[in-house]
């Protein structure tokens, strides 16, 4: 058996519909783009993901493992989309796109400059043809500066931020974090950006250009470790997290497993020694502020990790909730997905494929206390394409047919 047989199975309904009859071209690839465009999915947008002829999407040879011949990297960013197969570097395929740009609000892509102007995909070309279009670009460093038309990855991201400088411990050297980041975080700007200009193409009536890129994302992400640089000049090093400006906010060894602790004010700080039954000890003058607290950092952390060492996770976990003190394990990724409130919320579930049943993460997000989102399993490559092709452009049997013989879909 393995984890997917224990998933309670969603089945397909009609999902959210905050953004019912919005249509938006995803030409992405990877993580970024297609998680931005599967957000956008599960906020009811129709999605039709253009995928190149026998290949698709990177994502799609991103294994072992694979589930019923699919990646289970791509089965995790392309749900509630529909797949259609088409070559856009040849004239017939260019005009199919071009058809199918007259019906859609939103265009996404994920090439540098010289490649969307090389393909007629930039922003400035389509524009006179499409003025309600909004186009997003979604590249490592953005469409402009010496960087524009360099590759990227999440990795490169991540290290040009500096937070893999600061992901670690100490004395090891630097680490990326453990999922795609920068990857996840440009995709969220992608689908926030959309929504802020579709909201604003209400009063204009005109598309939008917008520039994703994932470095600024990631260097965003950055804010609280940049900021307090900037302003005070004190050097930011990696730590294993042991640095916060909160004094008291790290790993800590339990008797058996380790326990996350954070003491981030003065209420939490007395309610942790009052709950471990030593008041006397936050009471101290000594520790009455988070500023004096961070001088005395190293001997409360001795207290601390002593008193933890007595007793083991499960304990002290059900102290500290009993008492309201932030803490909590460190789950390994199959101690996750067994959680029980996060199952209750259907935060991971199974669904039923051509292929078979296919694992998911939801949304997490609840409108009107419903976060349903799933109208489909993530597609099989060129699933759709005759089916749009048909209903959306009109086209006969007989003239797809000769597309397919042409390698043109």
């Amino acid at each position: 058996m393995t984890p997917i047989d224990t998933l309670p199975i969603v089945k397909t309904a009609s999902g959210l519909e905050l953004l019912k009859g919005v249509r938006v071209l995803d030409l992405t690839t990877s993580i970024a783009g297609p998680y931005g465009t599967q957000l956008l999915a599960d906020l009811g947008a129709d999605v039709t993901k253009i995928e190149r002829l026998r290949a698709g999407d990177d994502t799609r040879a991103w294994g072992p493992p694979f589930l019923h011949g699919e990646s289970l990297w791509y089965l995790s960013m392309n749900r509630n989309k529909e797949s259609v197969t088409l070559d856009v570097s040849q004239p017939e395929g260019r005009s199919i796109l071009d058809d199918l740009l007259a019906s859609s609000d939103v265009l996404v892509v994920n090439m540098v400059q010289h490649a969307q102007r090389k393909l007629g995909l930039d922003f400035a070309t389509l524009r006179t043809k499409f003025p309600s279009l909004i186009h997003v670009s979604l590249t490592g460093f953005g469409s402009h500066g010496p960087r524009a038309n360099l590759p990227c990855y999440d990795l490169i991201a991540e290290g040009y931020s500096g937070v893999m400088d600061l992901t670690g411990e100490k004395d090891c050297g630097p680490q990326k974090v453990g999922t795609p980041a920068a990857d996840l975080l440009a995709g969220q700007d992608v689908a926030l950006a959309t929504v802020a200009a579709l909201f604003e193409r209400q009063r204009t009536g005109l598309g939008k250009s917008i520039d994703v890129s994932m470095l600024a994302s990631m260097v965003r992400f950055m804010a609280p470790r940049i900021v307090p640089y900037l302003g005070s000049g004190e050097p930011v090093t990696r730590s294993g997290g042991r640095d916060s400006v909160i004094a008291i906010y790290q790993v800590f060894d339990t008797a058996d497993e380790p326990i996350t602790l954070g003491l981030g004010n003065d209420a939490i700080w007395h309610r942790f020694w009052a709950a471990v039954g030593q008041p006397e000890f936050g009471q101290s003058e000594a520790f009455d502020s988070n500023a004096s607290r961070r001088k005395e950092r190293a001997r409360i952390v001795r207290t601390i990790a002593a008193l933890l060492a007595t007793r083991t996770r499960e304990y002290w976990l059900g102290l500290f909730n009993e008492h309201r003190i932030p803490a909590g394990p460190i789950n390994r990724v199959d101690q996750l997905v067994q959680d029980g409130h996060l199952l209750e919320e259907r935060l991971f579930y199974a669904a039923e494929s051509a292929a078979g049943k296919v694992p998911q993460v939801g949304l997490g997000i609840r409108f009107d206390g419903n976060s349903e989102t799933h109208r489909r399993a993530p597609p099989s490559l060129g699933a759709d394409t005759e089916r749009v092709l048909r209903e959306r452009l009109g086209m006969s049997d007989i003239c797809i047919a000769g597309l397919r013989e042409r390698e043109i879909i």
